[in-house]
């Protein structure tokens, strides 16, 4: 039994290591610090952080220990971790490839010019010209599709195969449910019957906003049109650039925390080639070293954005030291998503827009509104997205049919035109849309504690700070959403939550 403990320690210490090592490399290479990320060493310099006794160790925890019990929760979160790592190792080479195409692809254009493929979403977003907003995409979807499709579907299905040849469970979906903790068929049926009943919600807004917006019908709509139609350039004075760290910083401070957790966050805000345009939170020492890291699209997606990537820096950077590595490290990462969306959610407060932003008095009514018509979009986007992928990883339909699937699936929830070509791009590793998914469920149930506890203004309350810190954030990932909702709302997770706020928002 000695030696056994002595071994997960040594694991621990290990895997800690290692985590820090890759999660540098994603930050320097994705930051746009270097033009390529260097996985393969790393795999290679510690590969016995995941090798077969590491594995062997933690498959012996979990079986060996009782379900509901402190080692069984560990050893769940190890054997999910070493699964990924260990198929991760195998995958590196096409991920250093896709990490190494991204940085250097150029969309080219039909007037000759070009635009750098990471930066392709920004000026989709930002082009109020619908034909010259299509001729983009429609560049990037073909550029897509003979180069990045071709890798991202090797990468896929290499993955399937490897989880699946692991026998934790019988196959993909199955491997999922018991490590993740999440029934991955179950949540699908919710995110269907989510669609079919907000379907008369959506067939009522999209024409208003599309028309009034971008000037255009439902019968014209493609994805591009949807990232400009989100972009909302016409409350940008509401949200300045030159604003908007330092008013989330004393949005923060007024609420009784340390905007940067006592230097543990550190910023990354500014423009710079080669940064992705997909912001991200990289913790590359949990608590101690957290990157929080956005290229500027302009407006109030920015003030979104930032306020999302905070929950997630605050998180990890006021994470119990103390916790064992897997409860800081690992774990059902709906909490963390939970908490950027408790943030980012401000966004959609009254009270918050007119304390911290610039938007007119007149004008909050009009922009609440289109925020309850973006959630829905979002919503409704990520339940087809997770519709889609329970095919894909499924093995149901055959690789050479998912494209058509995945633009019939994602066009008829969200009314916007698909393109074949992301079908294997628009893809987040390891059912990543259920986290999602379910985070867009927990922020719901957190934050109506914080208003029973601290009053509608939560935000501001100088005593809701420390409660977030040591009730929340502290206490790392140990916990699954379901398990948290239930510890501090008393509650069970589900969409009622969020379809009753997004119907507030749109009356």
């Amino acid at each position: 039994m000695t030696d056994a403990l002595e071994g997960l320690d040594a694991l621990r210490s290990r895997g800690e290591s290692f985590l820090q090592d890759v999660s540098r490399e994603y930050y320097s290479s994705h930051a746009g610090l270097k033009p390529a990320a260097e996985l393969q060493p790393i795999y290679e310099r510690h590969r016995e952080a995941y090798g077969d006794h590491s594995l062997e160790l933690a498959l012996g925890l979990l079986r060996g220990s009782q379900p509901g019990s402190e080692e069984h929760r560990s050893g769940r979160m190890l054997v999910e971790w070493l699964l990924e790592s260990r198929v991760g190792r195998e995958l590196a080479p096409l991920e250093e490839r896709e990490i190494a195409w991204e940085g250097e692809a150029v969309v080219h254009l039909a007037n000759g010019g070009g635009e750098p493929y990471r930066r392709a979403s920004i000026t989709i977003a930002n082009t109020r010209d619908a034909k010259e907003r299509r001729a983009i995409d429609d560049a990037r979807a073909s550029l897509v599709e003979a180069e990045l499709a071709p890798m991202r579907q090797e990468r896929l299905s290499r993955e399937k195969e490897l989880v699946e040849k692991m026998a934790i469970g019988p196959d993909y979906l199955d491997t999922f449910d018991a490590l993740a903790g999440i029934s991955v068929r179950g949540l699908r049926d919710e995110c269907a019957a989510f669609l079919r009943d907000t379907q008369p919600m959506w067939d009522d807004v999209l024409p208003e906003f599309l028309k009034r917006g971008l000037g255009i019908t439902p019968a014209d709509a493609t994805r591009a049109d949807a990232l400009a139609l989100m972009r909302v350039p016409e409350f940008d004075a509401g949200f300045p650039a030159e604003e908007m760290e330092r008013r989330v910083r004393g949005q923060i401070a007024e609420m009784g925390a340390s905007p940067d957790a006592n230097g543990r966050v550190h910023y990354d805000t500014g423009e710079r080639v080669g940064k992705r345009a997909r912001a991200f939170c990289a913790p590359v020492a949990i608590p101690d070293e957290v990157y929080l890291v956005l290229r500027p699209h302009g407006g109030q997606n920015d003030w979104r954005t930032l306020l999302h990537e905070l929950g997630h820096a605050l998180h990890f950077a006021n994470i119990d030291p103390l916790l064992p590595f897997e409860y800081r490290w690992l774990g059902d990462n709906s909490i963390t998503e939970g908490y950027a969306m408790l943030f980012d959610h401000r966004m959609q407060d009254r009270g918050w827009l007119g304390r911290y932003t610039q938007l007119e008095k007149g004008d909050v009514p009009r922009y609440l509104r289109a925020a309850g018509f973006e959630e829905l979009q979002f919503l409704r986007r990520y339940c087809a997205k997770l519709i889609y992928e329970v095919e894909l990883y499924g093995g149901r339909v055959s690789w050479s049919a998912l494209p058509d699937l995945y633009v019939a699936t994602l066009t008829g929830a969200t009314g916007f035109r698909y393109q074949r070509a992301d079908a294997f791009v628009d893809v987040d590793p390891h059912f990543y849309s259920a986290r999602y998914l379910r985070a867009w469920q927990l922020q719901s149930l957190l934050a109506e504690t914080l208003v029973e506890r601290f009053n509608a203004d939560w935000w501001r309350n100088p005593s809701a700070g420390p409660w977030i810190v040591e009730e929340l954030f502290a206490r790392g990932q140990r916990e699954l959403a379901e398990e948290q909702a239930q510890r501090v709302a008393k509650k069970s997770l589900s969409f009622a939550p969020l379809v009753k706020a997004i119907e507030g928002l749109l009356t």
